[in-house]
Order: structure tokens, then C-alpha cells, then sequence
């Protein structure tokens, strides 16, 4: 495991498995009409906020803050949406990844029941955003989470009502085992619940959209600009191999990316890839995975995440790995998950398969702070990021105009270093992973 750290420690998730300059070779980047590319920086500049990463908590922290009157400016390593927001499974959730019974015995009932209503808030931001910039990206309502047993089912159902007697959600609907099967023709489910108000998109199309949307309202991105390091004090200085960024305010939205340029958020923050493949469209066949527009998750600990492409390809999201490199055949990867939901799919044939990185923590709730009194951080969505980073850069940006509740309310979550920080975290993880990998196998 040592030798294993140091490679870890040498490499640079922002090309260890990427070309420089370049999308990945995903269904996502073949069907979205990509923006120029932005220039790279190449002097000094100043800015009220510099925001460190393209993704969606960048880009909504960008147009939140420029629509307020704000000068911004974003660095990206690579291009816009280059991370998990392009590479997802464009799920939108309802909740947090935490479920809110267990949320409340960690961070007490006043702050799970404002999360809560954050929860609620991320959707609906999502929404009207696209609505607003008249984003293309095919949005979708409706998720069902659906179990592998009995007992997950019941303890599903069990959910349904907790959430329906404690913040009147009727907008989920239980599904028993033939219900499930009605919707999922799948032999591997028992039933579960279909949420109605949660959604699904096209993640790299909402991406480019709020970037297009940031532009318009002012926001300068400079693409292919690495950020090397940055001092902290009354301005911030931001630094790059070409330029530097002087600038009141900082903020942190790299996620699964961050590398090292903040240890006290990369020991809280682990990196972890997730692979997607996407198979030749299905034609008249897909009533034999779903009978309805809706994105399906399941209850594996890592999880099987999947739904239809508007080409009516199945997009399926399965396994992980926990080194800083993708396996050489990512679609084959992909296939064994997908076959055992779908054993008459084992043949078919993938047309792209890709991995992604993207940020968890210790409890799988999203790391709101403050580095500084002018420097902050939001990251580790822990696969619940699409609604949730957009949601966070609405309230990073509120928070450095002043209106600090919603952040605050981030913030009082505990939140944990993986054991031994930075350096010690991945084997560890691999360890904890194989143990959860093997209860999925074994049914409980």
C-alpha cells in the first residue's frame, strides 16, 4: 500500500486520465454543442471573486454573484464542466445524499429540517435556472430508488412515511414488488417509491448552459489556466503559470479535483471515480428496461444509477474504483453491473463508455466552509451534486454579499477527516469499499 500512496501522491487527476484541453469521449460530449474555448489567462488581473473550477459550483456561484453586481472571474484547469458536472449520471434528488432520519441524529433536528427545506430548494434552483436561460438539456421529472431485497423495500416504505409525516411530502409513491416491475423489468428489484418531483437531465448540456448564462452576465472564464497555489490574507492572490488573480473573495469549487491547493479540505474530501456506458439505442426495446421517462437508483451500496437517453440508448451508471486511474476497459466494467439488472442486455452493444471523478466525504454530506475570513469551500456532494452544487453556489454567492443562513446552516454539519488525513485516506477507503462491495454481494 505504500507504493500505491506514492503513486497516488505523484499523480494529477487533472490528466491522469484526460488529455489536456479535451472533453472525454462520452455520449454526453458527442451530443452538446461545446462552447469555444475560452483563452487561458496570461496576465494579471483583479476581481471582487475568483472562482477556482467550471463546474456547477463555480458556474452558479459565478452567475449568482455577477447578477448582484459582482466582477467575476473563473479559472479552469481543463474546460468548462470538464469534471463530474459533465460526466454524471444527471440525476436530480430530492433530500440530501444523508437520509434525513440519520441527518437529524448528526446534526440535530433545527439544522436536518432547515437542510431540509435546502434540499427542497436545489431542485426548484435547478428548475428555474433552466427555465430562466432556456437551457436545452432535457430535463425529466421523476427518480425511483428501488430496492435489492424485502427488508430494503420495507425500510423504503418505512421512508416514504417518515417524510410524509414530517415535512408533508406527498409527491413520492410507494412501489410494491409488481409495481416495481412495472415500471423496471428487471428481476433484481423488490419494490421502493417514485419520486415525482425529483428529475434527470443532460448534465453536460446544463453545464455549458449556466456557463453561457455567467458570460452573458458579465463572468470572465479563462480555460486551460491551472491553478498552482494561492495566498490568503485582506486580498487574495491567485496563482497560475501564466497569470495571477488579485481579488476580495475566493472560492473553492473543485471538488473531486482540488489535489492538494488546500489540505484542510482535501483530508476531508476524497476523490473517487464512477464509470457510465452507454449502449446503441434500444429502438422498440426499451419498454424492456423502463416503461417510463424516469431515472432509476438503487440501493446497492455503490450504487446502480440508470435511465434513457433522448437517442433511446440506456445510460447506465455502475462500479468504482479508488485509485487515481480509470481500468483500461471501462465498458466492460460497466456491462457486469448492467447485466445482472438487465441479464438480456449482456451482449448488447456499447457505443461509449467513460469514467468520472468526483468528491465524497465520511458521511456523504456536502463540506461547506470558510478556509478563510474571504476564502470559501463547498464540495464533496458524494454522487447527490446536481442539484446540490448548484444550490451551493447560490449560497456561497449569498454568503459573500451577506446572507449567510443557508451556508451557515452547511457549515454547523460535523464533518470528519478520513483517517490519517490526505495521505492515509485511500487505502483505508479501499478497505472499507471491499467490506461494503462484499454486503452487496450477500444481500444485507
Amino acid at each position: 500500500m505504500g507504493a500505491g500512496t506514492s503513486i497516488v501522491k505523484r499523480m494529477n487527476l487533472l490528466y491522469a486520465n484526460d488529455k489536456r484541453g479535451l472533453y472525454p469521449k462520452s455520449w454526453y460530449a458527442a451530443t452538446c454543442d461545446l462552447l469555444p474555448v475560452c483563452d487561458p489567462l496570461s496576465n494579471s488581473e483583479r476581481a471582487d471573486v475568483c472562482i477556482i473550477g467550471a463546474g456547477y459550483t463555480g458556474l452558479s456561484t459565478a452567475l449568482h454573484l455577477a447578477e448582484a453586481g459582482y466582477k467575476v472571474v473563473i479559472l479552469e484547469a481543463q474546460r468548462i464542466g470538464f469534471g463530474a458536472s459533465g460526466r454524471n449520471g444527471g440525476q436530480i434528488g430530492t433530500g440530501q445524499r444523508l437520509e434525513q432520519a440519520s441527518l437529524i441524529k448528526l446534526a440535530g433536528a433545527q439544522t436536518a429540517d432547515l437542510l431540509w427545506e435546502l434540499a427542497e430548494e436545489s431542485k426548484t434552483t435547478v428548475k428555474s435556472l433552466i427555465r430562466k436561460h432556456k437551457i436545452e438539456c432535457f430535463l425529466k421529472l421523476g427518480i425511483a430508488d428501488l430496492g435489492l431485497n424485502q427488508s430494503q423495500m420495507k425500510d423504503m416504505h418505512h421512508y416514504v412515511d417518515f417524510l410524509a409525516e414530517r415535512y408533508g411530502c406527498d409527491y413520492i409513491t410507494k412501489l410494491d414488488k409488481e409495481a416495481a416491475y412495472s415500471l423496471c423489468p428487471s428481476p433484481a428489484y423488490h419494490g421502493g417509491y417514485l419520486d415525482m418531483d425529483a428529475g434527470h437531465l443532460h448534465p453536460l448540456r446544463y453545464a455549458i448552459g449556466l456557463a453561457k448564462a455567467a458570460l452573458s452576465a458579465g463572468v470572465k472564464i479563462f480555460e486551460n489556466t491551472e491553478v498552482t497555489s494561492l495566498d490568503k490574507g485582506k486580498s487574495v492572490k491567485v496563482y497560475t503559470s501564466q497569470g495571477t488573480i488579485v481579488c476580495d473573495y475566493a472560492v473553492l469549487a473543485c471538488n473531486g479535483y482540488l489535489g492538494n491547493l488546500e489540505p484542510s479540505v482535501a483530508s476531508r474530501v476524497m476523490p473517487i471515480n464512477n464509470f457510465i456506458a452507454a449502449t446503441e439505442p434500444l429502438g422498440t426495446e426499451t419498454d424492456k428496461v423502463l416503461t417510463q421517462d424516469v431515472a432509476i437508483a438503487d440501493s446497492k451500496f455503490v450504487i446502480n444509477y440508470f435511465r434513457l437517453s433522448h437517442d433511446r440508448r440506456l445510460l447506465f451508471g455502475g462500479g468504482e474504483n479508488y485509485s487515481y486511474q480509470f481500468p483500461k476497459d471501462i465498458a466492460a466494467a460497466v456491462r457486469k453491473p448492467m447485466s445482472e439488472i438487465f441479464p438480456h442486455l449482456r451482449n448488447i452493444r456499447i457505443d461509449y463508455a467513460w469514467g468520472g471523478t468526483l468528491g465524497i466525504t465520511v458521511r456523504r454530506m456536502p463540506f461547506f466552509r470558510k478556509v478563510s475570513p474571504n476564502i470559501f469551500t463547498a464540495s464533496g456532494y458524494s454522487g447527490h451534486g446536481v442539484a446540490m452544487a448548484t444550490l451551493a453556489g447560490k449560497l456561497v454567492a449569498k454568503a459573500i454579499d451577506g446572507e449567510t443562513a443557508g451556508f451557515d446552516a452547511f457549515s454547523r454539519v460535523p464533518s470528519f477527516p478520513f483517517p490519517g488525513g490526505a495521505p492515509a485516506r485511500y487505502p483505508l477507503l479501499v478497505l472499507a469499499m471491499t467490506w461494503y462491495t462484499l454486503r452487496d454481494r450477500l444481500g444485507f
